[in-house]
């Protein structure tokens, strides 16, 4: 299965990105003024952050950008999303056991995303504190990606890059082979944050994990090759799946490493990767210097919606393990904003 109360705590850092994200848009802003009204989210940005996610969306169902933009929303964030796949319904695109049996949509291709890039920037709307990707399904799409990357970085030289490496997962992969040499050669190098499954951190290392050891290991493998922080969102081990963590502070210190132990619900969700990641993103920006703290909040938020998804689908007469379950992501708002958190990170010495 994919792995894929609140006091604001925002860094420093955070503050002089947006205290210049403000400048930068006013400063412009009286060039423009009588050509349109200012875009409040660049002249009031929110204290958290202005993020462009680029990814899959589904007409029904929750996956892709339908699954991560409106969590990130409920944490704070201004969200802008492109989407790489349009379509319905949910998984059907990826893999045929979605339940669905057909699918109707568009893929967008690299230089439509190119073209929406440059419509944004010359309306002076580039600035962005976050960039997160996910589904990508060629190899032209993830080149124009690192495009999109640079450009975004050349406007915000402090920007993070969350980048979710959606190739497949138990053995078998969602993309074309060669999407696998372009993520581990040119996008992981540029990452600030990954987050794999089990199945997509082996492809990017060439070394397979069959235990915490191993996990670990990985994470200093991708460690090597760019992002200080590293997360594989799910690692079955003895009939239980782990989460490890993973935060190189310094270059030349050791990560900090931790794991998290979480049951296995007998169900299997869509959208649960893509939702992971923006709980990530959302709750490490708040916490940057505790990985460990905003994994715990955006695992307890992920396992508390699951199991109200199994509830609710029971309490219809559904058996829920004959298909995938569309998650119940709208009705777990409170579990999102305010998660209780009942799964506790354990670090590793």
């Amino acid at each position: 299965m994919l792995l894929r109360s609140l006091r604001l705590d925002t860094s420093s850092h955070s503050r002089i990105s947006i205290s210049r994200e403000t400048h930068i848009f006013r400063s412009r802003s009286l060039r423009n003024s009588e050509m349109a009204p200012p875009l409040l989210s660049l002249a009031l940005p929110s204290e958290t952050g202005r993020v462009l996610s680029i990814q899959s969306h589904t007409v029904q169902g929750y996956v892709g950008n339908k699954s991560a933009v409106f969590p990130l929303q409920l944490l704070g964030y201004d969200v802008d999303p492109i989407n790489s796949v349009q379509c319905n319904p949910g998984l059907a695109y990826l893999k045929n056991d979605a339940g669905y049996p057909s699918f109707k949509g568009q893929v967008l291709n690299g230089q439509q995303l190119w073209e929406l890039i440059e419509g944004l920037e010359a309306n002076n709307l580039l600035y962005y504190t976050h960039l997160l990707t996910g589904y990508i399904g060629s190899v032209s799409f993830l080149n124009t990606i690192l495009e999109v990357v640079n450009k975004l970085r050349s406007i915000n030289p402090k920007l993070i890059y969350v980048c979710d490496p959606v190739l497949g997962d138990e053995g078998k992969l969602y993309v074309p082979s060669e999407l696998v040499s372009v993520y581990r050669e040119k996008v992981v190098p540029v990452a600030s944050m990954l987050t794999p499954n089990q199945f997509e951190a082996e492809q990017l290392t060439g070394f397979r994990i069959g235990s915490e050891r191993d996990g670990r290991e990985a994470c200093n493998i991708l460690h090597a090759a760019g992002p200080s922080k590293v997360v594989i969102t799910s690692i079955v081990i003895d009939g239980s799946l782990h989460l490890i963590g993973s935060h190189k502070k310094e270059k030349d210190q050791s990560p900090e490493q931790f794991k998290i132990v979480i049951p296995k619900i007998p169900a299997y969700f869509t959208g649960t990767g893509d939702l992971m990641t923006s709980l990530l993103l959302g709750w490490s920006n708040k916490y940057p210097d505790n990985l460990d703290k905003a994994a715990e909040l955006a695992v307890s938020s992920l396992q508390a919606l699951l199991q109200r998804t199994l509830n609710d689908y029971r309490s219809v007469g559904y058996d829920p393990q004959s298909s995938s379950l569309e998650i119940r992501l709208i009705q777990s708002q409170d579990d999102i904003r305010n998660p209780q958190v009942a799964f506790k990170a354990e670090k590793f010495n």
